[in-house]
């Protein structure tokens, strides 16, 4: 597959790429050839897994992409040259795909597979609450085929309903690192430490404050968690 490069921190060594399916796709250093640290709007080519760019390389070769780092360390004031027959190509710049193309399903599939234990970088309010919904979503369902199933067995007559607790107890279970490590990257999209989900331990009002904070806008610049999500500006 082929996409562009959307962020990347060379210091950190994270960066995200939106791919020509529509998606958004993550990656760090070890998904990049030696000595390639990728600019914004860099064109690659990469094997997508779940919602991880891994085997990235530059479109049309290392060789291709050299160009770029040079440019960007060049010293202030210095021309680069232009190399005949590429100043109609410089001026017209590729349009990027839209960085906003997760739909709120598709941000709850990234934070149950490829984002499931990422507690780093920062999750705009629109992948908190497609999270937050398709987790309501999935848990009503699993109540109702749960219900159906101790109706039919007889358990809820005389037993416990062991498939209603079952279901929705191992899909709890299932979510409790994802529901967090969204949580504590809806914070860091304030600018705030993530540890500040620990105030969710507090009864009643460190839930409510938890609500508060992902309820927030995010902030539009750099923070030290990263860049601006996709889409937000």
């Amino acid at each position: 597959m082929k996409g562009d490069v959307l962020y990347f921190d060379a210091e950190r060594g994270i960066g995200f790429a939106s791919g020509d399916d529509g998606n958004r796709y993550h990656f760090d250093r070890a998904d990049l050839p030696p000595g390639f640290a990728p600019q914004k709007g860099t064109r690659i080519a990469f094997a997508p897994t779940g919602n991880r760019a891994g085997a990235i390389k530059p479109e049309g070769g290392f060789a291709a992409a050299a160009p770029v780092a040079a440019r960007e360390t060049r010293p202030g004031g210095a021309v680069p040259p232009v190399a005949a027959g590429t100043a109609a190509t410089s001026t017209s710049p590729r349009p990027e795909a839209s960085p906003d193309a997760l739909s709120l399903f598709g941000y709850f599939r990234a934070c149950v597979t490829g984002d499931y234990a990422r507690f780093r970088g920062r999750a705009r309010r629109k992948e908190y609450w497609g999270f937050v919904l398709f987790f309501m979503v999935t848990m009503v369902l699993l109540v109702a085929v749960g219900g159906i199933l101790d109706g039919v067995t007889g358990n809820l007559d005389d037993e416990e309903p062991i498939f209603l607790i079952s279901l929705t107890g191992l899909f709890t279970l299932a979510m409790i690192v994802p529901s967090i490590a969204v949580t504590v990257r809806r914070i860091h999209d304030l600018g705030l430490s993530g540890w500040f989900a620990l105030l969710g331990l507090i009864p009643t009002v460190g839930s409510l404050i938890i609500l508060v904070f992902t309820l927030f806008p995010s902030q539009k610049h750099a923070n030290r968690w990263g860049e601006v999500p996709p889409g937000v500006l």
